[in-house]
């Protein structure tokens, strides 16, 4: 049995299960200051271990980054303000006398999609995350790739444009044009233009509601087959296809998996994806990838955790 901890910047789950990522028993909750959400996750841990029906092997803990997963220390992450320099690892150890191992949650998702997921039975798989943000967790001839400082994969943050909507903090970023937040910043840009021209945008019915556009109401309504929304998806296909591109060219792997926004919505960014990717890339390395949807859905957080709890000796020894 293991115990898996999945630490997000609104919520925190921690989930007792097997090592095939089967779930036995769940507790989740909000994420608050740092001493709060560390003393519930120390007493909840110590408590599904107490009530697991078999002994408890080893604690996995998923976390966005940076981080340092080898000393397991997270190291401030904007989404959690307030954890500076957190030792997780150790207080784990401390309070369960268990093993315990950190990774980004981003190389978690990988490790759990190529174990169970879309990526199974490939050696060489790139999981993007293609959620609120984009990241990447590499799978390398049958290996997790962190990078010399747990920063590999941060794709999210290459420039692929001079111009565009900020995603990492950095205009015409990969993550400004391919993300929850990134989509919605160009529905806003084409809203903005349409109001000008005295027309009504078909996922936004008046100005006043600008700050309401999401990626989910303009994927809603080029579902629809409204031409203001597909042209929205569009742009962000092209982009996502200038983005793998890069990833195929550099990394020549058998497999990339995407999550979120095109597990749900594939069919409004595949075809010109794969139209640019095609163009962009060497015809051996296209010819020998494949680009599919994420399959662990709505638990792969859970999965994640679990998977870093069985797997974390890997890469710390």
């Amino acid at each position: 049995m293991y115990l898996g901890i999945d630490i997000g910047g609104t919520k925190c789950a921690l989930v007792l299960g097997k090592k095939d990522g089967t779930i036995v028993r769940k507790v989740k909750f909000e994420t608050k200051d740092a001493g709060t959400t560390l003393n519930q996750i120390l007493e909840n841990a110590v408590g599904l271990c107490q009530a697991s029906p078999e002994p408890v092997e080893s604690i996995g803990v998923s976390c966005g980054g940076p981080l340092d997963s080898r000393s397991g220390v997270i190291l401030s992450p904007p989404n959690l303000p307030g954890w500076d320099r957190i030792e997780i690892t150790r207080l784990l150890r401390e309070k369960t006398g268990l093993p315990a191992y950190l990774c980004n949650d981003a190389n978690a998702c990988a490790l759990a999609e190529w174990r169970y997921g879309a990526g199974v039975g490939t050696r060489s798989m790139v999981f993007l995350t293609f959620g609120t943000g984009m990241g990447a967790g590499l799978i390398l001839d049958g290996k997790l790739y962190s990078g010399a400082s747990d920063m590999a994969g941060e794709i999210g943050h290459v420039r692929i444009a001079d111009h565009g909507p900020v995603g990492y903090g950095k205009s015409g970023s990969f993550e400004g044009f391919c993300s929850g937040s990134g989509i919605a910043q160009i529905g806003k840009t084409v809203a903005m233009e349409l109001f000008q021209q005295g027309k009504t945008p078909s996922y936004c019915p008046s100005m006043d509601k600008m700050e309401e556009i999401t990626a989910k109401s303009i994927a809603v309504a080029a579902r629809d087959g409204q031409e203001d929304a597909i042209r929205v998806y569009d742009l962000c296909a092209e982009k996502l296809g200038a983005g793998l591109a890069i990833l195929v060219d550099v990394l020549n792997p058998e497999r990339i998996v995407l999550g979120s926004i095109y597990m749900r919505d594939s069919a409004l960014l595949c075809e010109k994806m794969q139209a640019v990717l095609r163009r962009e890339t060497l015809p051996l390395a296209y010819g020998a990838v494949e680009v599919v949807p994420a399959k662990l859905e709505e638990n792969i957080g859970d999965i994640a955790a679990l998977t870093v709890a069985a797997e974390g000796h890997t890469w710390t020894n």
